[in-house]
């Protein structure tokens, strides 16, 4: 039974509730700062009605920061690193909206506040999702662990930022078109080192992301069967060719054996000779526990990084006349190979398989403006086909 009692200017309710069996002490809960007897009386009796629904959640202090912190090393214990450091981002980001202010007054209208507030700083769509995603957890973790009486994410939807234009063009990713690449790949043979003809080659015409590019093996090529297996990506948090990991690939959908043309084949033979006469000159320095096929400059067979692959890149690109404007990325030429198999009437879900892709809208995008031409086409067919069909 609840005991209400004036305390100071204000009211507050006492109610036990057993016994502590750690200490052997009685347990109560206490709560004051009402205005009146009335109030704290009322609140007193929802309070009894939680706690023998065993529903009570006690008050507390704990940030946001605090529980974000515990909730994600209990992630981390069944996740690949890489996806720990993305949820620690994503963290970081509530942690700005959050993070000093207790777990238990973040609110349903303030988290949509938040929400609201990362579209005016014009965070990405995808960025704005996966932060929702991570606030949902850390939530559904502290209502698990009786610390809030009610998730604030639950009914909340992350915003869109409003487009610009009703046409879908305006956010289709950069890709280059069949004459820009051709021309690229020609700088990359003229003026590229070892193996960045071959490299841009192969992602080229095989959309493979960078990761797996990385991590590839030369017992990962087929040269009798003309294929390429994918089973893995390059996780390096630093950009450090000494400091790596080879996890799975990014989804499910990743694990792919790709058929590649015979041009993508014969580069890789042709590198395959200089990367022996390396190896044989570096010797005991050779990095060995894994046969890289593409290899850290200063770093003798280990596995060259994203960061040094982009270096490569503009190097080549600055050779360029007349130049490329748009800055050339890794992904620009996945987005490429997957604009040219659109180009050529590869159908969308054989496009996404040979992508190693399940669902994906920035695939979608670029197929659906790549073949916007045909659909013209097909609407001018059937218009011709009609026509035909009255004068006869």
């Amino acid at each position: 039974m609840a005991y209400v009692e004036k305390h100071g200017t204000t009211w507050r309710y006492r109610i036990p509730c057993g016994i502590d069996a750690g200490t052997g002490r009685r347990k109560q809960v206490t709560k004051g700062g009402f205005r009146t007897k009335k109030e704290a009386q009322l609140a007193a009796s929802e309070a009894e009605l939680a706690i023998s629904g065993n529903a009570y959640v006690p008050n507390s202090k704990t940030t946001f920061d605090e529980f974000a912190a515990e909730w994600l090393k209990i992630y981390a214990q069944d996740v690949k690193v890489s996806s720990v450091r993305i949820r620690a981002h994503q963290l970081g980001l509530l942690s700005k909206g959050f993070g000093s202010t207790p777990i238990q007054r973040i609110t349903a209208r303030t988290y949509e506040q938040f929400l609201s507030a990362l579209v005016e700083g014009e965070f990405s769509v995808n960025t704005i999702s996966g932060v929702h995603t991570t606030a949902r957890m850390v939530f559904k973790k502290a209502l698990q662990y009786k610390l809030i009486k009610e998730d604030p994410t639950q009914y909340a939807k992350p915003p869109r930022r409003q487009s610009r234009s009703i046409r879908m063009t305006d956010n289709v990713p950069r890709y280059l078109e069949k004459d820009e690449l051709i021309r690229f790949l020609d700088a990359a043979r003229v003026h590229g080192i070892s193996y960045d003809y071959t490299l841009f080659t192969l992602i080229a015409y095989t959309g493979m992301r960078i990761g797996e590019a990385c991590a590839l093996l030369w017992e990962d090529i087929d040269f009798d069967e003309g294929t390429v297996t994918i089973s893995k990506t390059l996780y390096s948090p630093n950009g450090n060719a000494n400091s790596f990991e080879l996890l799975p690939p990014k989804t499910a959908n990743g694990y792919r054996i790709i058929d590649v043309p015979d041009a993508v084949l014969d580069a890789l033979r042709d590198w395959r000779k200089e990367w022996l006469l390396e190896r044989m000159a570096h010797a005991s320095d050779w990095y060995d526990e894994h046969d890289f096929v593409f290899v850290a400059e200063r770093r003798p067979g280990r596995p060259i990084c994203h960061r040094g692959i982009q270096v490569r890149i503009d190097r080549i690109q600055k050779t360029l006349s007349p130049p490329i404007k748009t800055r050339i990325t890794p992904h620009v030429f996945r987005h490429t190979h997957i604009s040219l198999l659109a180009e050529a009437g590869v159908p969308l879900h054989e496009i996404m398989d040979r992508v190693g892709q399940l669902d994906d809208e920035t695939t979608k995008r670029v197929y659906l403006h790549v073949t916007k031409t045909r659909k013209k086409e097909a609407c001018r067919l059937f218009d011709n086909l009609m026509k035909s069909a009255k004068k006869a």
